[in-house]
């Protein structure tokens, strides 16, 4: 089966192939936009976006025809960190990093991942199915000291929340309730599960 990642994380590159995935890049160009403030509505909404931009764009390009024999899955995902209700995304400086950890330390958040599938089985039957992973992350307390140390280094850019749970963060991470990988980036377990049952065996 030929399946493809809407994203260029290469967190979520890894994910897949843990499990034996070897899924093509194709991260989605299009421009964000939401609309709703409600963050399982905003992830399921923005994977959709991207799943459904490169979905169109293989399609297009008269790719998809060409593997339906053997299947294909377009995967988009997206994540976000949650604080009191507030999103928190990719920090723009490292003042902002700083500020995010602070927020977060000593506490307990939530982590949203929205899963889109959009793909054709090897029938050449097409299908869509989106779905969101909730986690509550709890974080140790933190000295301003370390929240310095680690927000002034570059591991927090580039990451909503402003931090990698796979990480050096590690060290701060006291408990999870919920997927561990839908944190990092993406459920591979569950899109294992809904890919095999819905298209066939992704492996």
């Amino acid at each position: 089966m030929r399946v493809i990642l809407a994203s260029a994380s290469p967190r979520r590159k890894e994910l897949l192939a843990q499990i034996g995935i070897q899924a093509e890049i194709c991260p989605s160009s299009i421009e964000e936009k939401v609309s709703s403030t409600q963050p399982q509505e905003v992830v399921a909404e923005l994977s959709r976006q991207k799943a459904e931009d490169v979905y169109q764009t293989i399609e297009e390009g008269k790719k998809i025809e060409e593997t339906e024999s053997r299947g294909v899955v377009v995967i988009g995902a997206d994540t976000i960190v949650v604080c009191d209700g507030k999103i928190l995304g990719k920090p723009k400086n490292h003042e902002e990093a700083y500020r995010m950890i602070e927020g977060i330390q000593g506490r307990t958040h939530q982590v949203y991942t929205g899963v889109t599938l959009i793909g054709k089985n090897e029938k050449g039957e097409e299908s869509h199915l989106s779905f969101v992973e909730e986690t509550d992350v709890e974080v140790y307390p933190m000295i301003a000291e370390e929240v310095l140390a680690y927000t002034s280094s570059q591991e927090p850019m580039d990451k909503a929340g402003a931090y990698g749970i796979q990480g050096s963060f590690a060290a701060y991470i006291k408990s999870i309730h919920g997927d561990y990988n839908s944190v990092v980036g993406l459920p591979v377990g569950r899109v294992f599960q809904e890919i095999k049952k819905n298209w066939g065996n992704p492996i």
